[in-house]
């Protein structure tokens, strides 16, 4: 065992300067955690507004001058409170599903700047998106280019497009979130873009209007971006030299954020070398569109949990606290790793190793491995980076419900989203007979 650091080390948190330790309790602005906790429970997943807004500026400085769209990817936190954050800002939605649009709308955002991306949409999405009047769509194969326009013409409308395109460049990620490879399902072989920008553009229900790359998600060096940007350019100069005009440049998102002393570079600095190299192309002036979504919530949210036992063993010592992997999905399912801190430290006390892991009937439940914390039954802790898929991906096994969500904004705190029940959870099944009453 070995004692516990003062506080004032605990200064460099992912999420910092919103996230701070003042007077020996963990603030989030100016809210305390403590506070938050006990007044609506654990687990409990709260947001900066202030920590969203200074990300989404690193890349609003970085386009300073430019025609460019940032549009928020809204997969990495789907919650309504957070997209109010973006569409009062002005973004853009990257969507990946009819649900997804709704809640953009419900929201408040501006449908004439919502990018439809996924491999796999419905002709009934495609209805309902073209309906709405979305801005463009982002193709990710022939077949679906070929069903697009019928759905389109069926409907008496045309539909702007963009054609994903693999460009095969390892982004040096975690393979489940790696999306630029010839191996990945994502997107058409770069071989094979032209040939299809030329099918697209006779297809009289479409409208070629950009190009898109996307290359995978928590990429920290800069390396995957420049190789992806010289070889979209190479296409767009052979597109276009076919007589297909490319109005829009899309180049995706995926930059990473710091989880355990990452370092990718700021949005800003990132954005300048890839500007840098636009212009020596001759495609300064070209509209430019861009789909964050980790590097805008990641570090903006955590996950409050109450640790519930110390169970210490022969091999491991386990904290078992109240959040699980259904609120926390990161860690069984990419490995992940989430820094784990105490809302109110103990200075001066002894630590123990354990994994912590959760109430989940499941071995893969665990939260964090090998963590050495000086803890006791009753005592909170933030699970920090938790802004990006967590809630989004979060789900009801073992019939628990999802957790409340509070959004922060200086000194008041707002319930974006209620602690679900069991009956929220069925509120749409029923029995197929009337249940029998014992005697």
């Amino acid at each position: 065992m070995s004692l516990a650091p003062n506080p004032a080390l605990l200064s460099d948190l992912p999420g910092a300067p919103q996230l701070a330790y003042r007077q020996g309790r963990l603030h989030l602005e100016q809210a305390s955690l403590e506070a938050l906790a006990r007044e609506h429970g654990t687990p409990l997943f709260v947001y900066s507004k202030a920590a969203m807004l200074a990300a989404l500026a690193a890349y609003q400085q970085g386009f300073a001058g430019r025609d460019a769209q940032i549009c928020y990817a809204m997969k990495a936190n789907s919650s309504l409170g957070v997209l109010q954050v973006f569409a009062q800002a002005g973004c853009g939605f990257d969507i990946v599903s009819g649900g997804e649009l709704e809640r953009v709308l419900a929201a408040g955002g501006d449908v004439r700047k919502i990018i439809f991306s996924g491999v796999g949409k419905t002709r009934a999405e495609m209805r309902q998106a073209l309906q709405a009047g979305i801005g463009c769509f982002n193709v990710e194969s022939e077949a679906e280019l070929d069903v697009l326009s019928e759905v389109a013409l069926a409907m008496g409308l045309v539909a702007p497009v963009s054609i994903r395109v693999n460009p095969n460049v390892d982004p040096k990620t975690h393979p489940y979130i790696s999306t630029g490879l010839k191996g990945n399902k994502f997107g058409v072989a770069h071989e094979d873009a032209l040939r299809i920008y030329q099918h697209a553009a006779s297809l009289q229900g479409l409208r070629v209007a950009g190009i898109d790359c996307h290359i995978g998600s928590q990429i920290t060096e800069t390396t995957p971006y420049l190789d992806a940007m010289d070889r979209v350019l190479d296409l767009v100069a052979s597109i276009e030299g076919a007589g297909i005009p490319i109005d829009h440049i899309d180049f995706g998102g995926g930059l990473g954020i710091n989880y355990n002393q990452d370092a990718p570079p700021a949005a800003d600095a990132l954005w300048k070398l890839l500007l840098g190299k636009l212009d020596a192309r001759g495609y300064g002036k070209k509209k430019l569109m861009i789909e964050p979504g980790r590097s805008l919530v990641g570090n903006a949210g955590l996950c409050l949990t109450e640790v519930l036992y110390l169970k210490p063993g022969e091999q491991k010592n386990f904290c078992i606290i109240d959040a699980a992997m259904n609120d926390l999905p990161r860690p069984a399912m990419y490995q992940a790793f989430h820094a784990i801190v105490p809302v109110v430290p103990a200075p001066g006390a002894a630590q123990t190793t354990y994994d912590v892991v959760g109430p989940v009937c499941e071995s893969g439940d665990w939260i964090g491995r090998d963590r050495a914390l000086a803890v006791q039954a009753g005592d909170c802790l933030a699970v920090l980076s938790a802004g990006a898929y967590c809630m989004s991906m979060a789900s009801n096994y073992n019939t628990r419900g999802r957790a409340a969500e509070i959004l922060v904004d200086g000194a008041r705190t707002y319930v974006i989203r209620r602690r679900e029940t069991a009956a929220d959870q069925m509120l749409q099944e029923q029995l197929f007979s009337a249940p029998v009453t014992q005697a």
